[in-house]
């Protein structure tokens, strides 16, 4: 009897021995390439080729449109050495809708799932994947490794897509793919950032997660459009200079019937004890990172959005729960390591090996840690005992920096630390400056609002803010409507408030960001030595008195120098003298408190300081400047 299209014969295997092998060692770089729904031809006839991993199921079939949902319709084949069940289903294509059933150990039957390696899927509320082409290999580019360089300016605007901007004359519907394309990116480069970050775009059930509980970790969400879409974007995003990274969740995930929880009736890709394998805090199940092919997945996952869709990037979400074992947790509710530890060394494991593979195979790419603990070597190579990534969120400094500008004015001599403790560990990693969404949610109120005074000053504060923030060594993060000084707390079900714009004072704040990222780009002063202690010096630290802080950015040629001077009171300051590192003339290159931005246009006559041979501040020349109120100003060294 011939074998039906869907069981071939014993020796006319669909996935390889060699892939088989691999999987089951965790050595498969590609296991996207192997495992899920991909175009085949068998036996001369065109379909699809269907595999996946369930090593414990008593049975699997794929169902989809294209059977009436049948499990008997075509049933998997076994291939016991790696645990894996594969299927030829003759005649489907791309936009196919399928699932698969399985039977548990017990031969009881499974919720249908979703393919875990799923190349696109339905909008939600339904749960379907679909078939779809594996994306084509994006080729390196020697323009991006560059633009991803540690000593390049890197400027991100941080992006919510399905609040970006709405259509509310469409029933207030989400931009597309292409509209998003034609709008956000010439926007984010008019607005001279390096880079966009988008929260989560893997494919996810609940709208209120933003993405951070993601079921379908393969495929773009549809709600933007079909996958092909996406890689679109990122490629038009290149065209015009414009890096793009991904928010990457491998720390949980959801607990939703169709998707991995209990994929094949045993805790699978997650830990059987709760201790382990359950997060308190956002009620979803935490990856079992010591399980070879759990390791495979995600390392494949994150080489498949760098590799096939072209993103430069993936600033990984969560890392701190993932490095520790007691992360939320009180007494008695965690599981020690092997040696009686708290530190989880397996996903410690895990991220090495990922950032190694991403190093090896994808050069020009960057990853970055929200990692808010003190765990040592986030951002050093592997090689040096780190994690390997590039970048690590600064949360001290944004916990810091706006508790401090939180103040009133009058109180801040009191906490003058807040802003110079940073430099004490400014060099124990390289470091990103986030002003992310965390930072406008949750009854946090905006940036704006968080600034102290009447309106005038409220501005000014959330200006000279700006100014310090990118003239503090780090990269630069800023979340989407922060550029103009959005009133609101963010949310998610509506478009940002564009029609601010119309007030002088948010166009002032959104020019400002602008000539800050100008400035950024075009002074190596600023980024060329982010990471090294040769970058900086202080001039004033202490004067706590009259909260003036007052330091030098060093480019790495003689000459790139950037003298920086905050006056964070409302007071104009007049003559007041600063020793300056090198003879010669200082020309103001941005003033956060310019008419142009909304301020009082109060700075030094024409914006020029010649040195005198005078000594201050421990330097043998020195300059006399007006320093404006609640303002950061910025200023040039010239022979």
């Amino acid at each position: 009897m011939t074998p039906p299209a869907s069981s071939p014969a014993q020796n006319d295997f669909l996935v390889s021995e060699t892939d088989l092998w691999l999987l089951a060692e965790g050595t498969h770089l590609r296991p996207y390439e192997v495992l899920g729904a991909h175009a085949f031809t068998h036996a001369g006839v065109a379909g699809t080729r269907f595999a996946v991993w369930a090593p414990n199921a008593r049975r699997v079939s794929v169902v989809g449109d294209f059977n009436r949902w049948d499990g008997s319709a075509h049933p998997m084949r076994a291939r016991p050495s790696a645990g894996l069940w594969e299927a030829f289903v003759p005649g489907v294509g791309p936009g196919a809708l399928y699932k698969y059933a399985l039977e548990d150990p017990n031969g009881q039957l499974l919720p249908l799932k979703a393919d875990p390696y799923g190349l696109a899927a339905q909008l939600r509320p339904e749960t379907a994947s679909q078939v779809a082409t594996l994306p084509a290999l994006v080729p390196a580019s020697a323009a991006r490794q560059a633009a991803n360089a540690v000593d390049a300016p890197v400027s991100i605007y941080e992006v919510h897509l399905a609040s970006w901007r709405r259509k509310p004359e469409q029933g207030n519907r989400w931009l597309d793919w292409e509209e998003l394309a034609a709008e956000l990116i010439p926007y984010a480069v008019d607005m001279g950032f390096t880079h966009l970050e988008l929260l989560p775009v893997s494919e996810h059930p609940f709208d209120g997660s933003w993405g951070y509980q993601p079921i379908g970790l393969y495929a773009p969400t549809s709600r933007f459009g079909d996958a092909a879409g996406f890689t679109r974007f990122v490629a038009k995003a290149h065209a015009q200079g414009l890096g793009v990274l991904l928010d990457w969740v491998p720390a949980h995930f959801p607990s939703d019937a169709h998707g991995l929880a209990r994929f094949d009736g045993t805790a699978l890709y997650e830990h059987a004890d709760p201790r382990e394998g359950f997060h308190q805090d956002w009620n979803t199940l935490i990856y079992n990172f010591g399980r070879t092919e759990v390791r495979n997945f995600l390392v494949g996952n994150a080489l498949y959005w760098l590799e096939r869709h072209g993103v430069d990037g993936l600033r990984v979400d969560a890392v701190a729960s993932m490095l520790y074992r007691d992360y939320s947790r009180k007494d008695g509710e965690w599981v020690p390591n092997r040696h009686g530890g708290r530190e989880n060394l397996e996903a410690i494991a895990f991220l090495k090996r990922m950032n190694e593979v991403i190093g090896a195979e994808r050069p020009e790419a960057t990853t970055v840690a929200e990692e808010s603990t003190s765990f040592l070597g986030v951002s050093r190579p592997t090689f040096a005992g780190g994690l390997g990534f590039h970048y690590k969120w600064n949360m001290g400094w944004m916990n810091d920096t706006l508790r401090y500008f939180g103040r009133e004015p009058v109180h801040r001599r009191h906490h003058h630390h807040e802003l110079t403790f940073s430099m004490v560990y400014a060099y124990s990693e390289q470091f990103v400056l986030p002003f992310s969404h965390d930072e406008v949610v949750h009854g946090k109120g905006s940036l704006l609002t968080r600034m102290p005074g009447d309106r005038w000053q409220q501005f000014a504060n959330l200006r000279a803010l700006y100014g310090y923030m990118w003239a503090h060594p780090g990269k630069k993060l800023l979340f989407m409507g922060c550029e103009f000084g959005q009133a609101r707390e963010w949310n998610h079900e509506a478009s940002l408030d564009w029609h601010l714009l119309g007030d002088s004072l948010h166009a002032g704040v959104q020019t400002l960001v602008r000539d800050l990222n100008r400035v950024l780009r075009h002074h190596p002063a600023l980024h060329a030595q982010d990471s090294e202690p040769a970058g900086f010096e202080w001039i004033e630290a202490d004067d706590s008195q009259h909260s003036v802080f007052a330091f030098v950015r060093h480019g790495r040629e003689d000459g790139q120098t950037m003298l920086v001077v905050c006056n964070l009171t409302p007071v104009v300051r007049r003559d007041w003298r600063l020793g300056v590192p090198r003879p010669g003339r200082w020309h103001e290159r941005l003033n956060t408190d310019s008419v142009h931005y909304g301020g009082s246009n109060a700075g030094t006559p024409w914006g020029v300081a010649g040195t005198e041979p005078i000594p201050s501040h421990g330097r043998t020349h020195s300059v006399l400047l007006t320093l404006p109120p609640l303002s950061t100003v910025f200023l040039e060294w010239a022979p």
